[in-house]
């Protein structure tokens, strides 16, 4: 049996829909919520299948969160590796982080759903299938692309949505694997950020019944289809 650790930052940003779809394909999955539960490096550098979660801090907010630190050298270690690993929003922002790249505050906020422009590599790749499709965007920082990595989508405020490094690592910036089941764990999650940004939370909900089914019906086909092509 395949193994899968998440590293999960807030109880909410979970794995989503994605779990439904380890526990198919027969994965053991096990959940450490980052800054309670203890690391292991053994099991974060060994494990089948490393998925880094989302959540409200910066990457670069070592001094308030230490664990970031820790963390971060983990993450560093096992992408030297090349070891399977996805990364979703701060998930994605630390693999940027420790493979070298600059992660900093962006131009704005982008909380809501919104489409992605794909470039040439991400119609190659797995992410394809979202082409015209809105998604669920939920960030303020951005991350420089970093070397050896491949661009996969875009959107106004930010430039590197989303990156690759051959089939082993995904980092994706925006929410695919979010269930519309669970929405209103994350508006509650989020309330002081929505106030703050001047963001209705019925938007947000009104969006997702609009966008998300399909949604999740294409971020099935996506993981499906990475899971697919990786050497476990």
């Amino acid at each position: 049996m395949n193994t899968c650790l998440a590293l999960r930052h807030v109880a909410f940003e979970d794995l989503g829909m994605l779990a439904s779809i380890l526990q198919h394909r027969g994965f053991e999955t096990r959940c450490v919520d980052v800054g309670v539960d203890s690391l292991e490096p053994a099991e974060v550098a060994s494990t089948d299948l490393l998925v880094v979660l989302g959540g409200p801090i910066g990457v670069y907010e070592d001094d308030a969160y230490p664990f970031l630190g820790i963390e971060s050298a983990l993450i560093s270690h096992r992408l030297s590796l090349l070891r399977p690993t996805l990364g979703i929003c701060l998930g994605a922002q630390l693999m940027a982080k420790a493979l070298g790249s600059n992660v900093a505050p962006g131009p704005a906020k982008e909380i809501g759903f919104a489409p992605v422009e794909l470039t040439p590599a991400g119609r190659a790749s797995p992410l394809r299938h979202l082409d015209g499709l809105h998604v669920l965007h939920w960030h303020g920082d951005n991350f420089d692309l970093p070397l050896a990595c491949e661009n996969l989508a875009s959107t106004t405020y930010c430039p590197f949505q989303a990156f690759r490094n051959g089939p082993s690592l995904l980092a994706i910036q925006f929410h695919i694997e979010v269930d519309p089941r669970r929405i209103e764990a994350w508006l509650i999650g989020h309330t002081v950020e929505l106030a703050k940004a001047e963001i209705d939370p019925n938007a947000i909900r009104q969006d997702m019944a609009r966008y998300g089914r399909r949604l999740s019906e294409v971020a099935g086909r996506i993981f499906n289809e990475w899971l697919d092509h990786l050497e476990l």
